[in-house]
């Protein structure tokens, strides 16, 4: 199984923000890539587990591309009232519960922030990282191309069952700071490209795996 990452109880929610300060999600795969390749991890059914702020996370989906491809925070440069977004990576660790890379790959956890208020507006979780660089540690500051890693195939485990490298994915998860985010619904098997908006975080959503 996947590493879970906070208890499950949620904590006091912290201070909202504002309704129009929001962020887009995008594909944590740089170029084409594929939504729910297999028709088995539409956010609307699957499994959460990791979690942030003592919450679970908001939805999860997984995103395929074969072994090799760029690795990239899915958070948007600006909200959706001009202001810049600055993103830094919180968490790097295995992401299975054994802790063996072999598993699984990494968990990097990236947190999203206006840097014109302030205001923490969301965090995301981008999970089965392979070739990590050694610049993507905890504190560090990433943009919206920048290497988080690449995509790759690992031994097949509880954690990660895969058995062909058209399985290879990316498995996203995405919390808001206050109330919950939401996901753009598509078919399985969509193809996905750099613009193609998946979610938006900092929405006032009332429940986990909502659509927008």
């Amino acid at each position: 199984m996947l590493a879970a990452g906070a208890a499950l109880v949620p904590a006091t929610a912290a201070n909202a923000h504002p309704d129009a300060d929001r962020v887009n999600v995008y594909p944590p795969i740089q170029g084409s890539s594929t939504w729910d390749r297999f028709g088995l991890s539409a956010p609307a059914s699957h499994h959460v587990v990791f979690g942030n702020w003592g919450y679970l996370n908001d939805w999860s989906v997984d995103i395929y591309r074969n072994p090799g491809a760029t690795v990239v925070s899915p958070f948007g440069s600006k909200t959706t009232s001009g202001h810049p977004v600055a993103v830094k990576v919180v968490t790097v660790r295995p992401g299975c519960a054994t802790g063996n890379l072999a598993d699984g790959g990494y968990r990097i956890g990236l947190e999203a922030r206006d840097t014109t208020t302030g205001q923490i507006l969301a965090r995301a979780d981008v999970m089965h990282v392979n070739r990590k660089p050694s610049g993507i540690v905890v504190g560090a500051s990433v943009g919206p191309w920048t290497k988080l890693g690449e995509t790759g195939r690992f031994r097949w485990s509880s954690c990660y069952q895969v058995n062909g490298d058209s399985g290879a994915h990316i498995h996203l998860e995405v919390i808001n700071q206050h109330r919950y985010s939401c996901y753009v619904r598509r078919a399985a098997n969509t193809t996905l490209n750099d613009l193609t908006v998946i979610g938006v975080a900092g929405t006032h959503h009332t429940g986990q795996r909502q659509a927008c």
